[in-house]
């Protein structure tokens, strides 16, 4: 690339980095080509995103850049990521070497997040992931299964595409082998999966493992082959689907099932939590601060967790005495999950026709709480059924250019059986105002660099759409006390991950220990509860950012009405929280109070 002589001044303009006064004198000006180049940071920050889509394709493809539709780096690879190490190496050498302190307020945000995304980055390649590559929640043969399916980022709609995918199912083939690999690795090391995670990936491994292609849901796309094709390029994409079907795609699931049932299941671990495995203590904290963005301890989690749950316990008691119940809790999480009045759905169609109604009932009140408001479409669809038994409700993110909506999926396993309590809540932070409006609305800020409009931190995202599950009587909502009990549930929900996650990683409790304190303090199944606590144990420290992010934008609130008083704005201080996208929970707090000083003195 070619330097040019350019004032910091000329730059700043250059990048539409902000408005920027142009009168400097010459001892102001940059006398070095490269520092002055360097203080270009929207180019610095295009260039790295750059590089990353092309290390990272999936991340394209889920941002609708079809450009490395066609590829899947094997990640697991020392190659790989020795790749990725270099590219965070190279770009935290670009951004220390800028001087900050001439950098605009955005710019001093971007700089400080990108900082920090280069250096945590790094540490986490020193952790043993690549050694637990698979298990039941997160990992690529789930992916790959959302997306050879045809309803989910990877697009069906072109020949070009169709071809694209089968070089992916290549890619996979190879991830396959070094799976494996580093499997056995981990089982030389003592790095393995506790034994009720390798049993819950099994029957998902087995699924895909079938004698005809066209039983597979790799299948699904060349069922639905769009009618604009010809008959000759339809009847070549049916012959390398079934091809690669059966020559690639099953044997690789019959290779992964095959090997994770015979040598990997008798070789994984009795133990619960992560500290059983060589490091895991270690790798414990660097997971707590990679989730919540914070120096927290895990001792200071878990007090915080009980505190949370002996409070929302309190709430939940004057609930139960506002509707006439007559038993303890326990008694009344019992009535709640069994009574058939709160099972009263007879088909999926009902059960996502509910959740329409909630969003059509809130509606005229959110002009109310939200300066901006999403330009990307929203739908509700219920999960695929290959796996629904094992998901949770979740937000899949819109296409930055409309060519996919936002979607909220629900799991729906017997329509007869799904309790309507907790419904509005469920609604409030998985689509509106919680996920969707965060990362839409963050996708869409024009002027953010890249790599913020489609970042992701945890304790900042899940933070807001646990924040949004309280703004319910706010939005017209919880009128019905069993709605506003379900609220209080799904925030207790998230009390309870606090003490039960730290618990079964740092402090030595079982699976049956944290499943049966769940099942005291929530509103929840045996089924559910299960399945949630081998969740945490699938991904230590993820289910803390939930409850600590939403902890710090509450408390942000709460300071931002004290400091204001009448001059408090609650949509302006929503908008201050969405317009900058995901951050680590320091510099948003950092953020907020530079606005309410802004609000003071205006």
């Amino acid at each position: 690339m070619k330097k040019h002589r350019l004032t910091l001044c000329a730059v700043l303009v250059a990048a539409s980095l902000g408005a920027v006064s142009c009168s400097r004198t010459s001892e102001q000006q940059q006398g070095s080509e490269a520092v002055a180049a360097e203080q270009n940071l929207a180019r610095l920050f295009e260039n790295y995103y750059e590089e990353r889509l092309k290390l990272f394709p999936l991340e394209a493809t889920a941002i609708a850049d079809n450009r490395y539709n066609d590829q899947l780096p094997n990640d697991l690879s020392q190659q790989h990521q020795e790749q990725v190490r270099q590219l965070y190496q190279r770009y935290l050498g670009k951004i220390k070497a800028i001087d900050r302190s001439q950098l605009n307020e955005q710019e001093q945000v971007s700089y400080d997040i990108f900082k920090y995304e280069m250096e945590v980055s790094l540490e986490g390649l020193e952790q043993p992931a690549s050694l637990l590559p698979i298990n039941q929640f997160w990992s690529l043969p789930i992916t790959m299964a959302q997306l050879g399916s045809g309803s989910s980022n990877q697009p069906f709609k072109t020949p070009e595409d169709y071809q694209d995918f089968l070089g992916r199912i290549k890619g996979f083939t190879v991830w396959g082998d070094t799976a494996i690999a580093n499997m056995r690795k981990g089982i030389r090391m003592g790095v393995v999966l506790p034994r009720t995670l390798t049993q819950k990936v099994l029957p998902q491994l087995q699924a895909m493992v079938v004698d005809e292609p066209t039983k597979t849901i790799f299948w699904a796309p060349v069922e639905n082959l769009p009618d604009n094709f010809t008959a000759s390029q339809k009847d070549s994409i049916r012959r390398a689907y079934t091809k690669a079907i059966q020559e690639e795609v099953i044997p690789t699931y019959k290779k992964l099932y095959d090997f994770m049932q015979q040598e990997y299941l008798p070789k994984s671990r009795a133990t619960t939590g992560i500290s059983g495995i060589k490091g895991g203590d270690e790798y414990y904290r660097f997971l707590v601060r990679y989730w919540t963005t914070t120096d927290m301890t895990p001792d200071q989690i878990f007090e915080i967790g009980q505190q949370e749950v002996a409070r929302i316990r309190g709430e939940m008691e004057q609930v139960k005495e506002q509707v006439g119940f007559k038993g303890d809790l326990a008694a009344f999480f019992k009535y709640v999950n069994d009574n058939p009045k709160f099972t009263p759905f007879n088909s999926p169609e009902e059960v996502l026709g509910a959740y329409d109604a909630i969003a059509q009932r809130m509606e005229p009140q959110l002009g109310k709480l939200f300066g901006i408001t999403p330009k990307s479409k929203f739908e509700v669809r219920q999960t695929e059924a290959f796996r629904a038994a094992s998901a949770s409700a979740e937000y899949n993110p819109p296409a930055p250019d409309g060519s996919r909506p936002g979607i909220f999926y629900v799991p729906i396993l017997d329509a007869g059986k799904y309790n309507m309590v907790g419904m509005e809540s469920l609604f409030l932070h998985e689509a509106i105002p919680g996920h969707h409006y965060q990362i839409s609305i963050q996708q869409e800020q024009e002027g953010l660099p890249r790599f913020r409009q489609y970042a992701w931190y945890g304790a900042f995202g899940e933070g807001w759409a646990l924040y949004a599950e309280s703004l319910g009587k706010e939005l017209g909502l919880y009128t019905d006390p069993y709605q506003y009990f379900g609220r209080l549930s799904d925030e207790m929900h998230r009390a309870i991950r606090l003490v039960v996650d730290v618990g079964m990683h740092a402090k030595g409790w079982t699976r049956e220990q944290a499943i049966q304190y769940s099942l005291d303090n929530e509103l929840t199944s045996r089924e559910a509860a299960v399945a949630e606590i081998e969740r945490y144990m699938a991904l230590p420290g993820q289910a803390l950012s939930y409850k600590i992010g939403e902890l710090k934008i509450k408390e942000l609130r709460q300071r931002a009405e004290q400091q204001l008083g009448d001059r408090f704005s609650i949509s302006a201080f929503h908008d201050v929280i969405l317009k900058g996208g995901v951050m680590p929970l320091a510099v948003l707090e950092k953020k907020v109070d530079e606005w309410i000083a802004e609000q003071k003195n205006s």
